[in-house]
């Protein structure tokens, strides 16, 4: 490690401080703590600093905080990656790989014994949606029902926030609500790790395919940091420890995505505020 990107790291006392890394909550908070710590640790071990975890309740409050530089990188939701990216120039670092491939869905699910089989099923049925600003939780089927010429207020009986994938699973399964959308990925990962939590729900629809949350940094940190952190996560699966770390998050590798993987949000996006 160079001492200018060590340098950078310290602070008016001269002892080091901490990388803060903000990760969006796509599964409850408790449990995102628990899959990522140790790539956090792993993060902060190549690094050569300790990393601290900053969790929030919502998207945009990770956003805003990276907009302050009060965060060294985040791991955002793509809906969030496009608002940053418009309002502050949020950029990106690197991307997961799952599956084959950068990109991931949008899944409607509906109880196991629900009825409801397509999309048309669910009007006037309750609904849950993750965060306000979650592309696969809330733009997704806010954009599938604009093109039907309705909203969620017009469409759904009611709608609630659940601030996690995994309790929109959760909150279909145990028939609090009659459908949720949820990340494809979330549902896949539980559908192979924990297969009790989606027993209860069925798939009923699955949107197109989107770029991949990303991983962001702010436009203006330093160019050293940027480059040490992408280097160090590029680098993941060539490593047997952090290849082990990625094998557990089911992650096959980080790539350096293209912004117009993001092309097809910023088209939903466009498209409700034009009708708002």
């Amino acid at each position: 490690m160079s001492d200018r990107i060590h340098t950078r790291g310290r602070n008016a006392h001269g002892t080091v401080e901490p990388l803060r890394i903000a990760i969006a909550a796509v599964v409850s908070p408790k449990e995102t703590a628990a899959y990522y710590d140790e790539m956090m640790r792993y993060i902060g071990a190549k690094f050569g600093r300790p990393v601290e975890i900053v969790q929030k309740k919502t998207y945009q409050e990770i956003n805003d905080l990276l907009e302050r530089r009060e965060l060294d990188v985040a791991f955002v939701c793509s809906g969030p990656y496009v608002a940053g990216h418009r309002k502050f120039g949020m950029e990106l670092l690197v991307a997961p790989m799952l599956y084959g491939k950068p990109f991931y869905q949008a899944y409607f699910i509906v109880p196991r014994d629900s009825p409801v089989n397509d999309i048309a099923g669910l009007r006037r049925k309750r609904f849950a949606f993750t965060d306000p600003s979650s592309n696969t939780g809330a733009l997704v089927p806010t954009y599938v029902l604009s093109r039907m010429g309705e909203t969620p207020e017009t469409f759904f009986k009611s709608v609630i926030y659940t601030y996690g994938h995994d309790n929109s699973v959760r909150a279909v399964a145990k028939g609090v609500v009659d459908g949720a959308s949820v990340d494809g990925l979330i549902w896949e990962y539980y559908s192979d790790k924990d297969p009790a939590l989606v027993r209860g729900a069925r798939v009923i629809y699955r949107s197109p395919l989107y770029g991949i949350p990303p991983v962001v940094v702010h436009p203006q940190a330093p160019g050293p940091l940027k480059q040490r952190l992408r280097d160090i996560l590029l680098g993941m699966h060539k490593d047997p420890e952090g290849k082990k770390i990625l094998a557990e998050l089911k992650i096959e590798k980080f790539i350096v995505p293209s912004d117009s993987s993001y092309d097809t949000v910023r088209e939903m996006q466009k498209w409700i505020e034009k009708r708002q």
